[in-house]
């Protein structure tokens, strides 16, 4: 079994036949996504909220995304809508200059923080990983955290992200005491606001393994701020990469994470999105 944080994430087993629909699949309505646009529209239109009617793209692909996001619920997608624009009003130094290019950015890329898996899983989800013990700590957390926004903001421009989500994998292997004091609360709390609350993005797993004592004792602070739907899809494997592959098929990944595939080499993802960084 998977070895869990002493704050207990809860955890429960996927099937691996994405050819069984269940029942709740079967059950669940047609999605009218035109129609849920212009309710969207409406929305923002009719609102209150003079700022981002006036300075937020009403375009259909981006009120897609926001849609996708929380099921075609509108007024959810309207409220994701509000917290996504005053979230980048209240941080503009995380924004400013937000481009694959940037220098902070591209090194952030380099060192796998983080990187994109070539192949998907059975789900037909795109896969990130983040190699911690890769953080020189030469740059801050706050650019971990932007390369982070770069790479989602270029995946969820591809509508099968959107409708299918994202998985993440997190590797803690080697990642030292003094990295762990790196790991600054509030730029933790900070991260976990705008990717829970303020981004257009499913996380449908986010998997954490060979994480060393000091750093279960890190995160803990972010449990308060974590809601129930987000804690179900934490999982904790610590060193028994068996147990991340009852999630995630070894075919898909690298060997680094036990997987079938040669070394994970960051510049294959990067050279990919070559025609977005401006080089």
């Amino acid at each position: 079994m998977a070895e869990y944080l002493e704050f207990d994430w809860k955890t429960s087993m996927i099937s691996h036949d994405v050819h069984i629909l269940s029942i709740g699949d079967l059950r669940k309505p047609k999605v009218d996504k035109a129609r849920s646009v212009e309710d969207l529209r409406s929305f923002i239109q009719h609102g209150t909220d003079e700022q981002l009617k006036t300075n937020m793209q009403q375009d259909d692909a981006t009120l897609l995304r926001f849609l996708y996001a929380r099921n075609f619920n509108v007024p959810d997608a309207y409220l994701l809508m509000q917290n996504c624009y005053w979230y980048r009003q209240r941080n503009p130094s995380l924004f400013a200059d937000l481009v694959p290019s940037a220098p902070d950015v591209r090194k952030a890329f380099e060192n796998v923080l983080p990187g994109v898996l070539g192949a998907r899983d059975r789900r037909g989800r795109t896969v990130l990983i983040l190699y911690a013990t890769n953080w020189d700590c030469s740059y801050g957390l706050a650019s971990v955290y932007r390369a982070l926004l770069v790479a989602l903001e270029l995946l969820i421009a591809d509508v099968q992200n959107q409708a299918n989500g994202l998985v993440v994998v997190v590797d803690w292997t080697e990642f030292s005491l003094r990295q762990t004091a790196n790991l600054k609360p509030s730029m933790l709390k900070l991260m976990i606001e705008g990717l829970q609350d303020c981004f257009p993005a499913r996380f449908k797993g986010v998997h954490f393994i060979g994480q060393p004592w000091y750093v279960d004792a890190a995160l803990t602070v972010i449990k308060p701020f974590l809601k129930d739907k987000i804690k179900e899809r934490i999982y904790v494997h610590g060193n028994n990469l068996s147990t991340l592959h009852d999630y995630l098929p070894k075919d898909i990944l690298p060997t680094e994470l036990g997987g079938d595939l040669a070394t994970y080499n960051p510049e294959v993802w990067i050279k990919s999105i070559q025609p977005k960084m401006g080089t």
